[in-house]
């Protein structure tokens, strides 16, 4: 009898349907098989006819609007493998990857989410974002694999799924950019651990320009995960610090309209970390990176 994927990978998408179909031949190659559910954020580019003739092999979530990072949500629940690795419409794993994450994921069972190593584009470099998870304060944890973070990399990222769905997946106020973070203090907060696994390698081909505002919203999405999650102290001098840089940027001051628009709702919704994950948020914001020891 064969034995169903423990691995099933989530992809949320909207209107990119040839890097789409390029990411999707890599991911049906791979040698675990994994069930692939694209959540399509209300794309108008054809990207459903696309999987349609292409693709039959994938189930197709035809959202009827652009549902942001929540689509990843969506695909999460559409799935029934214990666990789940998040792709992008321009990432995909390497061969293997998802067997080893599997693999760490049975040995560790208060692994919530492992964060991979990325590599980026055709030459494979290094994104910059592992050495920070290399390197992270927090260190090692006896009960985990790898090295103790408070985020990820979205396309980078295999995750427990009941500890997925028990943190409640990606929250709705921030729709997408920069919402890794508040995904991985709500893990920690319900007790699950969140560690970077380099054996667990990824590869991301972003595109050359990146999108409309994005800075903007990155910009916004951290502040808005200070109110959510963060003391009142630290959430409001992060507000006076972008009110600072609006005077003279435009893009801080897009950041700060976009926060105050949702600040209401950020406060209804608000849920302060517990003592211990947030002692561990302000170790990352203040201590340096460690540099790893030369092999």
């Amino acid at each position: 009898m064969t034995r169903a994927p423990s691995v099933g990978i989530a992809l949320a998408t909207r209107d990119r349907a040839g890097s789409l179909a390029t990411t999707l031949e890599h991911l049906l190659a791979l040698p675990e098989r994994p069930p692939v559910v694209v959540a399509d954020n209300g794309s108008t580019d054809g990207t459903r006819a696309l999987l349609a003739r292409r693709f039959p092999e994938v189930r197709v979530l035809a959202l009827p609007a652009n549902r942001g990072a929540l689509a990843r949500t969506d695909a999460v629940r559409a799935l029934d493998t214990p666990y789940v690795a998040f792709s992008d419409d321009d990432s995909w794993w390497e061969p293997g990857a998802l067997a080893t994450a599997a693999a760490l994921l049975d040995a560790h069972p208060r692994l919530g989410l492992l964060a991979a190593r990325t590599l980026v584009g055709p030459a494979g470099e290094p994104d910059p974002l592992n050495a920070v998870l290399a390197g992270s304060p927090l260190g090692t944890d006896p009960e985990l694999p790898g090295t103790r973070v408070l985020g990820f990399l979205g396309c980078a990222a295999v995750a427990r799924r009941t500890a997925y769905l028990d943190a409640g997946g990606y929250h709705p106020l921030l729709f997408f950019g920069a919402e890794e973070t508040l995904l991985a203090y709500d893990l920690a907060a319900r007790g699950w651990g969140v560690a970077h696994c380099p054996e667990v390698v990824a590869h991301h081909h972003p595109a050359v320009t990146e999108r409309p505002h994005r800075s903007a919203v990155v910009r916004r999405n951290e502040l808005l995960t200070a109110w959510l999650r963060r003391p009142l102290p630290h959430a409001l001098g992060r507000t006076r610090r972008l009110a600072a840089e609006a005077r003279r940027d435009p893009a801080a001051r897009r950041a700060l309209r976009e926060t105050l628009a949702r600040l209401p709702a950020a406060l209804r919704q608000r849920r302060p970390l517990p003592p211990e994950v947030e002692r561990a948020a302000r170790r990352v914001e203040r201590e340096p990176v460690r540099q790893e020891e030369p092999v």
